[in-house]
């Protein structure tokens, strides 16, 4: 349920009571501002045309909502989880100035004329501009914005890192086929990032515009058709202090279960039990690694058209579907089925669905019918409790009777939700926006509920600000497959993440169109997947997406770069923990921690991959080099071949048809296994740990992260391990130390390492843990050293290197 605190609640009656009073009993003052109360746990501040309710929700973090005249307060946000702080808050007020003073952000409040700015580490971050208006149609929040400041955010589009310029629709809406350029897409949200370090969150869910200064007036608009007048302003002192902030406002993502950073078998679709089973085995027939299939509309339907809401096996063409997920799952293999909210007049539920009156209604209270591609019409309302629990139980039943181990919730912006249509609570356009996130909330509530064990996976390509809480992994929707397709899918992926949703990814390959398989643009797109959130090729049927389909260079190709994804699972995962604990996104842009370097704020070619590793895609055709920007700060050190290149310069590197460029920045630690065939075979029982010595870098440290992969807050319950790694760097000698922090709940095992430690260009003259002397294996060809030892959990080890 939407968050209502009851001493919240229990204040802004009282407010609503008081506000009449006090606009009746108060004296009147000239101009626009009437005066202030100090509720201790928030200020309210008098108009003439209404009163402000300013919530610190921590000290860097303020809500502040506008109440006109005559309007009753909405309390209820569908994006915000944090609680406000609840301590006696400090205001001083002269004859001009009101001051709002948090140990964090401070609200300067002017009273002629009447402005609103907000201030950290004695900057100001924004300002009101015209604050609220009201318009014929629409009503309007108006800031103002600095001239220099690069604004991010406003959801998934495509058109460049810097937003500002745009008047950008709320509306989530598909886009089939987009490639460079695309204004609407299917995630928008209502939030904007500045690069002064600081986001601003209109919480507020009814259909709208984000105008980030398209009159080149140095303004910034949120624009809506109805609802609340709230917006939230977050400060970091850095983008993963911000980022941590507004994760602890919209809510952090939980741990996704391991086999999500595995491979998936997915196109649309696979029409029969028999062609699902020949695909699988050709994966083990080529030792491709896999961990999951997909299930498109065929598996209840023979056709595209006419069948969506038959939500059952059809037997003709699946006709042993329990013991076909039971002999995938023998194999380490999940199965994922497609769902939509959609029931067809023509599907076999119909009648079910009207005579259980779970659809959404018309202004008469009969269920609303409308036509779109797949045919004639309702859509499931779950914001009524029939419509909810009706959904819910098909997806209980498949999860526990049939073992279906993951959803991906299809169609969900809802692709055609027509402004007439009622819903329980609201109308179409006031919960347009918010139906993916709450279609993704039902899934994990009942998960929570019936399936406590269990980590949901739960594909979505639309959702809401806070979708991230409820294990939403989206995607960047229809994309065309073709280079264009490829090439904004890193701008997307960044922007998003920043916004919460670290899952971001795409259809590897592209999935609309393309006549003749081009080999290059699918393999370098493959390429790209082994360093983003999740790895599912996917694509229309006509052009395979699988690379078990594909001529033997092709397949060698992919398979090569399958296994990669698969050896870098311990440094993956311990990325995807850092997002659970602390919202940093998996896949971050370059400024994220060189926010001083303006001529970063714009990149999106190249991104840092978790902390360690700079990625940088090929995104065109027949390219034989690209310059990569290095950041500042640090040198790099190419993955695959060892070469070093200087931070703070662009560099012109050449390209490898076998992989992208990736670099891995020096002192860095990362933990890495030989390759498996399943996440179901995954242990760091054996371990590989590469150390890229740099002797300008005297202190570094990483972590590696491990729990079960299944159960749900493995942290928080204490079944867990941590070991941490840390470099100290002299002259005479290289010091790693590893140690161990063991949840409460947590089994230990004893784990065999082999640290390889890279860029030694003579031979170490001993390397000893404690007074024992280790072999090792030099290479002077490749300037590495080889060293194995054991680590018993919870017992330190320090390997000291004599150079």
């Amino acid at each position: 349920m939407p968050r209502i605190t009851y001493i919240k609640r229990f204040f802004l009656l009282l407010l609503l009571l008081s506000v009449g009073l006090n606009f009746s009993c108060r004296k009147k003052l000239d101009g626009p501002y009437q005066g202030f109360k100090n509720k201790n746990t928030y200020i309210e501040v008098f108009k003439d045309d209404g009163a402000y309710i300013i919530t610190p929700y921590s000290d860097k973090i303020i809500e502040t909502s506008f109440i006109p005249k005559g309007e009753i307060f909405d309390t209820i946000s569908h994006a915000v989880v944090l609680e406000p702080i609840v301590k006696k808050l400090k205001v001083e007020e002269n004859d001009s100035l009101l001051i709002i003073d948090t140990d964090g952000i401070d609200v300067h409040i002017t009273k002629e004329p009447f402005n609103i700015s907000y201030w950290f580490n004695d900057k100001k971050l924004i300002s009101e501009r015209k604050g609220y208006i009201k318009t014929d149609s629409t009503e309007v929040l108006d800031f103002s914005l600095d001239k220099e400041e690069v604004i991010y955010g406003a959801g998934a589009r495509v058109v460049g890192m810097n937003r500002r310029g745009k008047r950008l629709q709320l509306y989530n809406k598909a886009h089939y086929g987009y490639e460079t350029y695309s204004e609407l897409m299917n995630f928008t949200m209502p939030l904007v990032l500045s690069s002064k370090t600081y986001a601003v969150h209109f919480d507020n869910a009814p259909i709208g515009f984000l105008d980030i200064d398209s009159k080149k007036n140095n303004s910034l608009q949120y624009e809506t058709i109805s609802g609340r007048k709230t917006y939230q302003v977050i400060a970091g002192e850095n983008w993963r202090d911000l980022m941590d902030q507004y994760t602890n406002l919209t809510g952090k993502q939980p741990l996704p279960p391991r086999w999500a950073f595995g491979n998936f078998a997915s196109r649309f679709g696979y029409h029969s039990e028999k062609e699902t089973k020949e695909t699988i085995a050709r994966f083990k027939k080529d030792s491709i690694p896999l961990d999951a299939v997909i299930l498109d509309i065929y598996w209840f339907g023979k056709n595209i058209k006419g069948h969506m809401g038959n939500l059952e096996f059809l037997k003709d063409s699946f006709p042993t579907p329990k013991q076909m997920i039971n002999d995938f799952k023998d194999q380490g293999i999940k199965t994922i089925l497609i769902t939509e909210p959609f029931i067809l007049k023509t599907s076999k539920k119909w009648d079910e669905a009207v005579a259980e009156q779970i659809l959404g209604k018309d202004t008469l209270g009969n269920p609303f019918e409308y036509n779109f591609y797949f045919g004639d019409t309702g859509i499931i309302d779950i914001y009524d409790p029939k419509g909810k629990d009706w959904f819910w139980n098909i997806y209980a039943s498949y999860t526990k009777d049939y073992g279906i181990a993951g959803w991906w919730g299809d169609l969900g912006e809802p692709e055609v939700h027509p402004s007439g249509l009622q819903h329980a609570t609201r109308s179409a356009d006031e919960v347009h926006n918010i139906y993916g996130h709450d279609w993704a909330r039902l899934i994990e509530e009942g998960y929570k509920r019936d399936f406590p064990d269990q980590r949901p996976f739960i594909l979505m390509r639309s959702g809401y600000s806070g979708s991230q809480r409820f294990g939403m992994i989206p995607w960047s929707g229809d994309v065309n497959r073709s280079w264009g397709g490829l090439q904004p899918q890193t701008e997307i992926a960044l922007q998003m993440g920043m916004q919460g949703l670290g899952y971001m990814h795409s259809d590897l390959g592209g999935f609309a169109g393309g006549e003749i398989f081009d080999a290059e643009l699918y393999t370098r797109w493959l390429q790209y997947g082994v360093f983003q959130p999740i790895f599912r090729p996917h694509a229309q049927e006509h052009i395979a997406p699988e690379p078990v389909f594909h001529d033997t260079k092709t397949k060698s190709l992919a398979k090569k770069n399958i296994e990669l994804r698969y050896s870098m699972i311990p440094y993956n995962y311990t990325t995807a923990f850092q997002n659970n604990q602390k919202g940093i996104p998996l896949m971050r842009p370059l400024f994220f921690d060189n926010a001083d370097n303006k001529n970063l704020y714009d990149v999106s070619s190249a991104y840092m991959w978790g902390d360690n590793l700079l990625v940088a895609p090929v995104v065109k055709k027949g390219i034989t080099s690209m310059d990569i920007p290095f950041p500042g700060g640090n040198n790099w050190y190419d993955f695959f071949t060892g070469d070093k290149f200087k931070g703070g310069i662009q560099k012109t590197v050449n390209l490898e048809e076998d992989y992208i460029p990736v670099f891995v920045k020096g002192g860095a630690f990362i933990p890495m296994i030989k390759p498996i065939q399943t996440t179901d075979e995954y242990s760091t029982k054996e371990l590989i740990v590469h150390f890229y010595y740099d002797d300008e870098v005297k202190n570094s440290s990483d972590i590696l992260y491990d729990d079960d992969g299944k159960t749900p807050r493995a942290f928080e319950k204490g079944k867990y391990e941590i070991l941490q790694f840390k470099n100290t760097t002299t002259t005479q000698s290289i010091s790693i130390r590893l140690t161990t922090e063991k949840g409460s709940n947590y089994t230990s095992i004893e784990r065999n390492i082999t640290l390889i430690v890279h860029n030694l260009d003579t031979k170490p003259e001993s390397i000893r843990i404690g007074d024992s002397l280790l072999p090792f294996e030099w290479s002077l060809q490749q300037q590495t050293v080889k060293i194995q030892f054991i680590v018993e959990s919870s017992i330190n080890k320090t390997i000291e290197i004599s150079l």
